[in-house]
Formats: C-alpha cells, sequence, structure tokens
C-alpha cells in the first residue's frame, strides 16, 4: 500500500537539538516542508555518514524553508550521547526525533518489529502534513543529501505550479512539462 498522500499521524517526541532537549509534534511540521529521516540507530557505521551528509546540506535545506527532522527509536538521551561522542554528529543542527514507542516508525511504516529498529526510509511531507514522497533502502546502503535537496525543490515546484510536471534529472530553472490535458489522468 503506498503512502503518497497520507497524513502524518499526531504526534509529540523528544528531541535532541544544539545542546537542548524539547518536544516536536505535529504542529512543529504544519505549514512548512518537512524532510523525516529515519535510520537504524545511534552509533552505528553508515547513519553517521549519512546524517553528516545532511548536515552539509542543511542550510540549503532551511533557506527553501525545509526542516530536517532525523529519527531513529533511540532516545533523545542516546541522542545528546551520540552527539558528545562523535565528531560527525556533533556537526547536527537539526532536530534529532528520539521514537522508543516506535510510534513514528509505525507511522511511517519504517518499523522492523523483530529489531525495534527503523529501516533507512526518507519522507517528504509537504505543508499540509502528507506525505508526497519517500523511498526505503535496505540498512547497509547510505542516501544522498544532493539527490534529496533536488527532489525536495521538485515537489516544491510542482506544489505552487499544479499544471507543470518536473522530467528526470530537473534543477530549479531549468524546463517543466506541461502535459496535455487527454494524458492528465494518466499521470
Amino acid at each position: 500500500m503506498s503512502l503518497i498522500n497520507k497524513e502524518v499521524s499526531d504526534f509529540s517526541v523528544q528531541a535532541y537539538q544544539n545542546g537542548e532537549f524539547r518536544k516536536v509534534s505535529k504542529s512543529d511540521i504544519i505549514g512548512k516542508w518537512s524532510v523525516f529521516f529515519f535510520y537504524p540507530a545511534d552509533f552505528t557505521f553508515v547513519c553517521p555518514t549519512e546524517l553528516e551528509d545532511l548536515q552539509n546540506k542543511y542550510a540549503e535545506f532551511t533557506k527553501i524553508g525545509c526542516e530536517i527532522y532525523s529519527v531513529s527509536a533511540d532516545t533523545h538521551f542516546v541522542h545528546k550521547a551520540w552527539h558528545d561522542s562523535s565528531e560527525r554528529i556533533k556537526k547536527l543542527e537539526y532536530p534529532m526525533l528520539a521514537d522508543p514507542t516506535h510510534a513514528l516508525c509505525r507511522d511511517f511504516d519504517v518499523l522492523i518489529e523483530a529489531d525495534g529498529m527503523a529501516e533507512r526510509g526518507t519522507f517528504v511531507v509537504n505543508p499540509e502534513g502528507k506525505i508526497v514522497a519517500y523511498e526505503v533502502n535496505a540498512g547497509n546502503v547510505g542516501r544522498n543529501a544532493e539527490e534529496l535537496f533536488r527532489k525536495v525543490q521538485a515537489l516544491q515546484f510542482v506544489h505552487e505550479h499544479g499544471d507543470e510536471v518536473c522530467p528526470a534529472k530537473w534543477q530549479p530553472g531549468a524546463e517543466t512539462l506541461k502535459p496535455s490535458l487527454d494524458l492528465v489522468g494518466m499521470l
């Protein structure tokens, strides 16, 4: 079953960000673009490379009005411990959401029940709180923040220009496509 256009359920979780604990809830995502970046666990091997890659693009994401939320089933205390002990994770400025009850993992359908951890899933959520793009990777394959950034820009463009679509490898300023009326239903 597809999660496209699924509205994110109400949630309230603890987060670690910039040396502080805070709550993040559904109300924080409404009205702006969000990326939920699920990863299996803190203190692992592929995850810090991905999270650092995402941090390297974070200023660009915020510039286009998109907040990043990394999410694992660890507690906010574990996020802090990882932050304090890892050179890569110390760089993170975006919120690290704690999901020890697996509420977010279940809502986004990325919980690995047997392990109590999340799949490596990336979800783009529009300002209405609906999932508009997602992908789930095998746990041993890292993701690319540059492509995710391009994808968010394309989703924002089509959100604002409903009669246009973005072709493969589209970049801002590049030509878009305007489907003919008889083909619109087949998109």
